[in-house]
């Protein structure tokens, strides 16, 4: 089986090392969609922030806090390339615009859809919107399960690990980051 793809011949080598057959009937088209399932899982490297945000700010006299929550992400863990997955929360108070809100959890797929840690995938996230938004503050809250914790190592299936990045007001005002913090607390 001759392979110019070089993911696909290190899948293959993955399995031979592993001591499996890679001609058996299962294993034959593992190779390719290993290689196509890491490139579409790690698409964000080549992520777009003027395609992601599209053009759609919109001058609207609105100041009170927007947010979306429960957002799914999907992320692989930069440290044993096992996923990570689980629910962000992304606020923002507007300064004059605002943000289409598909371009949110845009936003959050860019940047989980890389070989990630969950503490920088909530700063990117909260410092770009605030980068493109120029809101008065921006508040992400991520909660994620990590399948490196669950299935290897401590072997701990019940933690979640939440992480936060809060920016502008949301840093320097208690009670914009409590309104947040409580609007985002399940029901």
């Amino acid at each position: 089986m001759f392979m110019k793809d070089p993911l696909e011949t290190a899948a293959l080598q993955i399995l031979k090392t592993l001591g499996e057959n890679p001609d058996r009937e299962g294993l034959k088209k593992t190779p390719r969609r290993m290689a196509r399932a890491l490139r579409e899982i790690t698409s964000g490297y080549g992520a777009d922030m003027d395609k992601i945000f599209n053009g759609a700010f919109f001058k609207v006299n609105y100041r009170e806090m927007v947010i979306v929550r429960d957002i799914a992400f999907y992320s692989l863990c930069e440290h044993h390339m096992l996923p990570f997955f689980g629910r962000a929360h992304v606020a923002y108070i507007p300064d004059g615009r605002i943000v289409g809100l598909s371009k949110i959890p845009r936003l959050v797929e860019a940047f989980a859809r890389r070989l990630q840690v969950q503490e920088r995938l909530t700063v990117e996230i909260a410092g770009t919107l605030f980068k493109e938004l120029k809101p008065r503050g921006v508040g992400v809250v991520m909660e994620a399960e990590h399948l490196c914790v669950s299935m290897r190592g401590v072997k701990n299936e019940t933690s979640f690990a939440t992480t936060s990045s809060m920016l502008g007001v949301f840093r320097t005002d208690n009670k914009v980051r409590e309104e947040f913090l409580t609007l985002i607390k399940k029901q």
